[in-house]
């Protein structure tokens, strides 16, 4: 590996990532809450947009074609691509916003995410030994949880605000076009440009095959698969949930995404905490089996608006001190090939998502219940590949 002189403090070019990341991150889920919203604003049926979101996750099933990238031309430049590719989209939505635009802002910004995520966590990982690296990347998805508490809220808060959601609809995304700009550019003066020596005689087929061949990095992928389809499964529905059961209003229901941020950030806080202390895969297998307990309490809890927000917070919670706590263990797991496993880690995340989405499309006229015991019983298989398949590599 060789790289250029770069004066700008380790810390402040954490900071710089976790900024650029919260963009993305706001980007992907605004969405969630504010489904109802957004269909009424683009003239379609919240079905509609459950199915784009389903293949939107399809769509990031391709982040090991882009996971290469980042070995050949350097983590920084392809974050900093990624971050003008999403920049590009959310523009577009806010000039001339309409369904077909929609359409290609969910899949240029998924784009921008399979681009960027792989990239950022091996640019951190390469500079943090394995065993202090869960507390830093944990502290990295602290973006995650600053999506929720500030910037699905402001989201929340612009289109409110509109007199109409036609009106309303381009001001979240104009402002998340600006920020994005500014934030590719401080990644591109903060940022080291360091790049992977990579063998170009190894054809991407070949690469893959080495790479897929790893019995416990498919373990680790399952892993994925089936915790985030949970998840995602709840995903597409609670904000429906919340306003047809309990009349919550579009103000009421970003407040409400509020509740799931500080369940991030204590998820996120938890990793920081337990991680590197007691073993990632240990840490991984506590949330994965508190998140069963707490998507079986989400039905029994959901009879009245407060327990709906106590059993979303607890469900939040369970799923990113999990998610978090998988990403640590998974970039050790094959080290010559980390961003290649990262973006295969995106890909196996994005098909449970895509599958969680229909699942959880399906289940809606059933009731919260059904979704409930479907995502407990997903996070149960996980917990059975956890403890049968997957092996911490602690080098």
């Amino acid at each position: 590996m060789t790289s250029t002189n770069n004066k700008t403090p380790f810390g402040m070019q954490i900071f710089a990532t976790i900024v650029a990341r919260l963009t993305i991150n706001t980007a992907v889920r605004m969405l969630y809450p504010f489904l109802p919203a957004f269909s009424r604003g683009i003239g379609v049926p919240v079905e509609t947009l459950i199915r784009l979101l389903s293949l939107r996750s399809a769509l990031a099933m391709m982040a090991p074609v882009f996971g290469r990238l980042s070995d050949r031309y350097g983590r920084r430049n392809i974050m900093v691509a990624a971050m003008f590719v999403l920049s590009a989209a959310l523009a577009a939505m806010a000039l001339w916003p309409g369904y077909r635009i929609f359409v290609a802002f969910l899949f240029l910004g998924i784009l921008a995410q399979i681009l960027y995520q792989p990239a950022h966590q091996a640019y951190i990982s390469e500079r943090v030994p394995y065993a202090q690296r869960g507390r830093v990347l944990a502290i990295t998805e602290l973006a995650w949880a600053g999506a929720m508490l500030i910037g699905v809220p402001l989201v929340g808060w612009m289109l409110a605000r509109a007199p109409s959601p036609e009106i309303g609809l381009p001001r979240p995304f104009m402002f998340l076009a600006i920020f994005g700009i500014v934030s590719g550019v401080v990644l591109l003066k903060t940022l080291s440009n360091q790049r992977n020596t990579v063998d170009k005689s190894i054809d991407m087929y070949s690469h893959w095959k080495t790479v897929l061949s790893n019995r416990n990095v498919l373990a680790g992928l399952m892993l994925g698969v089936f915790t985030a389809g949970a998840n995602e499964s709840l995903n597409v529905v609670f904000a429906s949930w919340l306003e047809v059961t309990f009349g919550m209003t579009l103000t009421a229901i970003g407040l409400a995404t509020v509740v799931i941020g500080v369940a991030d950030l204590l998820g996120e806080g938890g990793v920081i905490a337990f991680s590197d202390r007691y073993g990632k895969r240990r840490t991984v297998g506590w949330g994965i089996g508190l998140s069963v307990l707490s998507y079986l309490a989400l039905p029994l809890l959901g009879t009245s608006q407060t327990g709906a927000l106590l059993g979303l917070f607890l469900v939040y919670l369970t799923f990113e001190f999990a998610v978090v706590a998988i990403l640590p263990l998974m970039t050790e797991l094959m080290p010559v090939a980390r961003a290649s496993v990262m973006s295969a880690n995106i890909a196996g995340h994005s098909l449970g998502r895509m599958l969680g989405a229909l699942m959880g499309g399906f289940l809606l006229p059933f009731g919260i219940g059904a979704s409930g015991i479907a995502a407990a019983v997903l996070n149960i298989l996980a917990l059975v590949v956890l403890l049968l398949w997957v092996q911490e590599n602690k080098s």
